[in-house]
């Protein structure tokens, strides 16, 4: 008998038929949003396909964002190479979402990837729906991908997520517009700005596993203490509780102790985590919908802040509320970044610490970002950096309103070779990280669990132990 042969028959009938996720509902009304917005074009959104790590091992799959919004695909049941079409028609357009379907058994064209394919079949990787079985749960017409060229054929003016998929980059010819499928993008990632009840709820959830992941690490931080990387035993504590609650982490965590925390994407996570130190926490679980949560706390190792640690967070804390104040509908987008820069600028002009003198000449906007450097907060949802194809008039220099969800994070980062501040500062990084949902009349802290004041930290930490 043959290789294939002996894959031949004897296996049981498996289809099933799954319910409508509960927010397909949801990105149907998108989908719709999109039809309206191109009329008489196709508009074609890749999902992406997997990426080597090393060899013949993938990184795990992830779609890409607007692919998600559009179809409300889960991570546990995302399927690479997938591809949504929105064909036109006399009065908007029909919609069919080509994907690779279960590996068949049947011994037909494609019946030896069921057991010799190790990037998709199923006897490597694991079963796919079958093509109505992914009808039934996303509310969307299903094809095997392997009809998408053909789909794509004919002299339709088409749209295309490009940078997303290159087999698709290369079956579409550019659009007439040279800015078409620029302006795809753009209005993708503006649809994403305004968060629906569903995506909401998928928030809510990122950051309640996000805030069990922080006590986890709370009660781990003497274990931590004791070993020579306790960074990267921080770190995996928290992606643990990433894995059980969620798809995994919405960005790699981010476990800075002592003078690592100045270092605003500390990564790496391989230094010791010493009791007298802080712990800066940056962190988010991504829930099943790929929604991501994203909070940061800076943790007295030891359990409490020393004088000048407490002096630093005081200030930092008090940026931050000056931020949160000024969250409402209406508001500039910029505003809370201003209202927490004003108190950062009031602080170290108090202790002295105006970088560069008083009679510099550089901008008044730039004096701080020696210890500062970066903006306090941005738009949360799908990416943790969400909505950031979307044009600035929208966004950065926009108004916000309800729906709205976004984090407000200022920190202070004193360099420990910076001879611009004393020595008692050097080494220091404080970040105090929130997410919240703009409401009609203010804004609601979804991360309120989470105790931000160094009083109400030090309690809480020592109820963990």
């Amino acid at each position: 008998m043959n290789e294939q042969g002996a894959f031949e028959g004897g296996w049981a009938d498996t289809e099933c038929r799954p319910p409508l996720q509960a927010g397909a509902t949801y990105a149907a009304k998108r989908r719709s949003a999109v039809s309206e917005r191109f009329p008489g074009e196709r508009v074609v959104v890749p999902s992406g396909g997997l990426k080597v790590r090393s060899n013949d091992f993938d990184h795990a799959f992830r779609p890409h964002s607007a692919f998600v919004h559009l179809t409300a695909e889960l991570g546990t049941h995302a399927v690479p190479d997938s591809v949504l079409v929105f064909e036109p028609t006399g009065t908007g357009h029909t919609v069919t979402l080509f994907t690779r379907p279960r590996s068949p058994r049947d011994g037909g064209p494609n019946g030896a990837e069921f057991h010799s394919d190790r990037r998709y079949g199923e006897f490597w990787t694991g079963r796919r729906r079958t093509l109505p079985e992914t009808s039934a749960e996303l509310g969307v017409e299903a094809a095997a991908r392997e009809d998408l060229e053909r789909a794509l054929r004919g002299r339709v003016p088409t749209r295309v997520l490009r940078g997303v998929d290159a087999h698709v980059d290369a079956l579409v010819a550019p659009h007439a517009r040279a800015d078409a499928d620029a302006e795809l993008d753009r209005v993708l990632s503006e649809l994403r700005l305004v968060k629906d009840e569903w995506e909401v709820t998928q928030l809510r959830t990122a950051v309640d596993w996000t805030a069990a992941g922080f006590r986890d690490v709370v009660g781990e931080l003497p274990r931590a203490a004791q070993l020579a990387r306790g960074e990267r035993w921080i770190e995996g504590t928290f992606n643990r509780r990433a894995r059980l609650g969620g798809y995994g982490l919405g960005f790699e965590t981010i476990a800075a102790a002592g003078a690592h925390a100045c270092v605003l994407h500390w990564t790496r996570n391989h230094g010791p985590v010493r009791d007298g130190d802080l712990l800066l926490l940056d962190a988010g679980v991504e829930a099943d919908s790929f929604y991501t949560a994203d909070v940061t706390r800076t943790l007295p190792v030891g359990g409490r802040f020393s004088d000048v640690q407490r002096r630093v967070y005081d200030l930092v804390h008090a940026a931050q509320s000056a931020g949160i104040d000024a969250l409402r509908p209406g508001a500039r987008y910029g505003d809370f970044h201003a209202a927490a820069m004003r108190v950062i600028a009031e602080g170290l002009d108090a202790w002295g610490l105006r970088p560069y003198g008083r009679t510099a000449r550089t901008p008044e906007s730039d004096l701080y970002r020696r210890y500062t450097l970066c903006g306090s907060g941005h738009m949360l949802g799908l990416d943790c950096h969400d909505c950031a194809g979307a044009r600035r008039e929208t966004y950065l220099d926009g108004v916000l309103e309800p729906g709205h969800v976004l984090t407000v994070e200022p920190g202070l980062y004193f360099q420990p070779d910076d001879l611009t501040v004393p020595a008692e500062l050097r080494g220091i990084g404080v970040r105090i990280e929130d997410d919240f949902l703009v409401t009609a009349d203010g804004a609601l802290c979804l991360s309120s669990e989470l105790p931000r004041g160094a009083d109400e930290v030090e309690s809480w930490m020592a109820s963990l132990r």
